[in-house]
């Protein structure tokens, strides 16, 4: 069980089951994430032969049934599977068309059992790298697996580390980057809740391949189950002698430390992050020199994310051609992507680089969860782009997502559908950005500020000539002013919103309209009297009393009065109010 699932009544339906199963010969376990968000409380039944039953949305009222038929009848529950073994369902497409190498063991093994990681090779690739390969080796087989850091830079991680391994010195550290800050990203922490001996295994493999003696875990403290399961992997881990002294009867000896993190966005940039691992502010510095020269307390130090690391025990195992034979020419292997916003299947997807946008929101995220069309896809964070629906055969790798403006990002995918006010969305990001901003860059602190004012004037109709112009220069300035990558990217969700959207822009400054009609102060509500049953639903729902009529007769919103809450649109099931914008409000207003 891991945090959705937890929210979603898990620990009820376990306990469920735990009664039920008392007299019978069943092997009842946790396990962590699945993926299947949407369907949580998940229960996955799992034959003597190895066959894959996937429960959804289980209720404790459901598991008297589901033990009866299933475990002692042998009748699996058709209707209520989201996956089955040779059996087709509406989710089916999920699980089928992905491939899983980070998330092979999440939704599989008990997160909390070093046993049960043993038992699907676990710590098998530390224990090769020590007795039969040399750190070079390690190096060059990351090095030639392509794998690059999926934290968002995606920098080359055998060239990384091959730097710090070169890099004199006697200490030297490891530092997992588990800050996952982006809105609308769960990537890191359900690994780490699901899988966190595959994170531990690949520190330990960087570590033996750079020379370090320690690794450092930077993990926000709003991850309290990560935290925790953390804590009692490297306890397990101490215990079995893969951490500590003379690992596995070697030379090498690793042990690793968790730091909480606040929860500061910037600390995502590796030099604020380990400032901040030091117990100072995090705020970016000056590079070089780098991390890998002049790290933690001025040592040599590499810094990953976890997915990153939770590659590394698969590649080395099972080599670096097997991994690089998925994914594109220059984005090797496979990305996790966490699906949110508007699509039916949200959830955690692991697929091979080079996939397209097309293919994970319709073929695996299953469409817009509101029945309309695709508008945009934010990736990468509030950092990322906004890419059109017009683009949405573009592949999901660095390279193409560099051509059209956007970033990879650490896996953020935010689904929009027509709904949606670009200008708005660009607003929301730069907001976060702007907040989250440590103020060390002028241009990044006074910059943002300035660009979100233009932003709020658009909003709030008032728009002027030339506010468009403003915000790209502003915003080229900003890229080529800001120290980190916080400033050096805060701006690209205006900018892409801007380049594919840039008639909302125009509407909103130069008509005063919003055309998704979401922005308050450029949208009216009113009731067509023809429509109206006057059931009085919406006057008692107005909150400030704006709409008056009698029962039975067409009702009225007083304009002065409507704070454009969009309640009454809302509850009228006869539809009879319509929201206008533009020249359209203004006529409307008028009669």
């Amino acid at each position: 069980m891991a945090s959705c699932g937890i929210a979603a009544g898990a620990q009820k339906v376990y306990d469920a089951l735990q009664q039920a199963l008392k007299d019978l010969p069943v092997e009842l376990g946790i396990s962590g994430c699945m993926g299947m968000c949407y369907n949580e409380p998940l229960v996955e039944v799992r034959t003597a032969e190895g066959r894959r039953f996937i429960y959804a949305k289980v209720e404790p009222k459901q598991v008297e049934r589901i033990v009866q038929e299933h475990l002692i009848e042998n009748r699996p529950i058709e209707e209520w599977l989201a996956y089955g073994d040779g059996i087709e369902t509406p989710d089916s497409a999920f699980i089928d068309k992905q491939q899983r190498i980070i998330l092979k063991n999440c939704g599989v093994i008990n997160p909390e059992s070093i046993d049960s990681y043993l038992e699907v090779d676990g710590y098998k690739a530390i224990e090769k790298a020590i007795k039969i390969m040399t750190p070079e080796q390690v190096i060059e087989e990351i090095t030639h697996s392509g794998l690059r850091g999926r934290g968002g830079g995606g920098f080359p991680t055998g060239v990384k580390w091959s730097f710090a391994f070169k890099s004199p010195g006697r200490v030297k550290y490891v530092v997992c980057n588990a800050d996952e800050g982006d809105p609308g990203a769960f990537m890191d922490r359900s690994i780490l809740e699901s899988s966190p001996h595959s994170v531990l295994e690949g520190m330990m493999l960087a570590g033996y391949a750079i020379g370090a003696q320690a690794g450092y875990i930077y993990v926000r403290a709003e991850y309290p189950l990560a935290i925790k399961r953390l804590k009692k992997a490297i306890e397990q881990a101490k215990e079995k002698n893969f951490l500590g002294e003379n690992i596995l009867g070697s030379n090498f000896s690793f042990d690793i430390i968790i730091r909480e993190g606040a929860g500061a966005f910037v600390c995502g940039e590796e030099t604020a992050l380990i400032r901040s691992v030091e117990g100072k502010r995090g705020m970016p510095r000056i590079r070089p020199p780098f991390p890998a020269q002049s790290g933690l307390w001025g040592k040599p130090t590499t810094i990953n994310n976890v997915e990153t690391f939770a590659n590394v025990p698969w590649i080395i195992l099972h080599g670096a051609e097997a991994f690089n034979q998925f994914g594109t020419e220059n984005s090797k292997g496979t990305k996790v992507f966490a699906l949110a916003g508007n699509i039916v299947r949200g959830g955690l997807i692991e697929v091979p680089m080079g996939i397209t946008i097309k293919e994970i929101v319709h073929d695996i995220g299953g469409g817009l969860a509101s029945g309309g069309k695709l508008k945009a896809v934010q990736t990468g964070g509030p950092s990322g782009g906004c890419i059109p629906a017009s683009l949405a055969d573009t592949p999901m790798d660095y390279e193409s997502l560099k051509k059209i403006g956007a970033i990879m990002g650490s896996g953020g995918m935010l689904i929009m559908d027509e709904s949606v006010c670009m200008v708005d969305v660009a607003k929301f990001f730069l907001k976060f950005t702007q907040e989250e901003s440590c103020g060390k860059c002028t241009f990044c602190r006074v910059g943002t500020r300035q660009m979100l004012n233009i932003l709020e004037r658009i909003t709030n109709g008032e728009g002027k000539e030339g506010d468009i112009e403003l915000l790209e220069d502003m915003a080229q300035k900003i890229s080529a002013g800001s120290l980190c990558g916080l400033g050096q990217t805060a701006p690209n969700p205006v900018l892409t919103t801007i380049k594919y959207f840039r008639d909302e822009y125009q509407a909103h400054i130069v008509d005063k309209a919003c055309p998704a009609k979401k922005c308050k102060a450029l949208i009216s509500y009113h009731i067509m009297p023809e429509a109206c049953k006057g059931c009085l639903r919406c006057s008692r729902e107005c909150p400030v009393g704006a709409i008056t009529g009698e029962k039975k007769q067409p009702h009225v919103i007083d304009q002065q009065k409507c704070v454009r809450c969009g309640l009454c649109f809302s509850v009228c099931k006869f539809k009879s109010i319509t929201v206008t914008t533009g020249k359209e409000r203004g006529e409307a207003n008028n009669v």
